[in-house]
């Protein structure tokens, strides 16, 4: 079995309701896919605090209050996922791309004109209503 790569990502809404999205560096894995914002968590963080460090690097935002959404674990052949989401309540600074990579916030239903990797369809379907 492929070793399992523990995420923690968060879905950040603002106040028209709509998501943050990101997309994947081309030469990552997955590349060029959307997602929701996160990273790895280390062997010393637990899922909130590498939630708050990552959407801190990658989105020069700090997280003031978030909580568990969902749990999703995907397998993709060549690598395995284990996804902790959060919902980011509260945050300061307006996220910003500080990878330089490319941000869209888009509303619910506007999430399938978008490619995600595959483990992110539940949050997806989650996000529209369907896995509420």
């Amino acid at each position: 079995m492929a070793q399992v790569v523990h995420v923690a990502a968060g879905v950040l809404t603002d106040s028209g309701g709509r998501v943050l999205i990101a997309r994947r560096a081309a030469a990552s894995h997955q590349g060029g896919l959307w997602e929701f914002p996160g990273g790895k968590v280390e062997p010393t963080e637990s899922g909130a605090q590498a939630l708050a460090r990552e959407l801190a690097e990658e989105l020069g935002v700090e997280v003031l209050d978030s909580e568990p959404l969902m749990q999703v674990e995907h397998d993709y052949g060549d690598k395995s996922v284990l996804l902790d989401i959060y919902r980011v309540n509260r945050w300061t600074n307006e996220p910003r791309g500080c990878e330089g990579q490319p941000l869209a916030w888009v509303m619910p239903e506007a999430l399938d004109d978008y490619a995600f990797p595959a483990a992110n369809q539940p949050i997806v379907l989650r996000l529209q209503g369907a896995g509420a």
